[in-house]
């Protein structure tokens, strides 16, 4: 049963967070109402209801004179709590870094967002060719980039159904190597190898890698992941940079679970 249906004003809920998801995926540019709600399929005056009723709350703002949105005072603020349990770049600061100086390539540390990943940090490697698909900030759905792809390998079996259900259009969105037979298929593959290979499908030629980074209760919350051009990811090399992403995951995995024991 879907819950947003079941539970009182819960589609409600799930309506504004998508909202506030954008938003502040559009950082200081802010998003005009006219772009928010196609984007999450509303109507323009429930989009603007809905963005009128955060903006009391606190949660976005408006600027005056574009009329476009923004993120508010409060999300600083809930940010600033949630930091202490979800930011973990104060201790992946240098395992990143490590990554790309031990690989020559670019490196990443991202974090799950509900049904997406963000990236949070970015280290380039010395190979003067690199590949510019993440960046500090940008989202992809789950199963989608490297990083999501090894988050999502490694959810319990009934957290991977629900996320089918709830995304049946990853193909239409993402091509047809994201329909869910050969996603499931990619998704067994990463747990056999233990970390994620996505061989140029999100833009031609450019490859990524992703390992999961696990919660002290053994949840997949973060990923580090690496990226470049197709050549540099062939069978020879495959291996070794698998096995180096893997010991920094494993390290920085070994870093959280230290930290909140604390």
């Amino acid at each position: 049963m879907d819950s947003s249906r079941s539970v009182p004003g819960a589609q409600a809920i799930a309506r504004a967070a998508a909202l506030l998801r954008l938003v502040t995926a559009a950082g200081s540019s802010g998003a005009a109402t006219t772009e928010l709600a196609a984007r999450t399929g509303l109507t323009r005056p429930t989009a603007h209801r809905l963005l009128t009723a955060l903006r009391r709350e606190g949660l976005v703002d408006q600027d005056e004179e574009s009329g476009r949105w923004m993120p508010g005072p409060e999300l600083y603020l809930m940010g600033n709590v949630a930091a202490a349990r979800y930011d973990i770049t104060d201790v992946a600061r240098d395992i990143v870094r490590s990554l790309a100086v031990r690989t020559e390539e670019s490196a990443f540390l991202s974090v799950r967002r509900g049904d997406e990943t963000v990236c949070l940090l970015s280290e380039q490697g010395s190979f003067p060719i690199r590949s510019f698909v993440l960046s500090e900030g940008v989202r992809f759905p789950l199963g989608v980039a490297s990083a999501g792809l090894a988050i999502l390998s490694f959810l319990p079996d009934h957290d991977v159904d629900a996320y089918f259900e709830r995304h049946p259009d990853l193909a239409e969105r993402w091509g047809e190597p994201h329909a869910e037979p050969r996603l499931r298929a990619r998704l067994r593959e990463t747990k056999a190898r233990g970390f994620a290979l996505n061989p140029g499908l999100i833009v031609e030629g450019s490859y990524g890698m992703g390992a999961a980074v696990f919660t002290r209760e053994g949840h997949p919350q973060w990923a580090l992941s690496l990226t470049g051009v197709q050549f540099r990811f062939g069978p020879d090399r495959l291996a070794d940079l698998g096995r180096t992403l893997l010991a920094h995951a494993h390290q920085l995995t070994a870093r959280v679970a230290s930290r909140s024991s604390r």
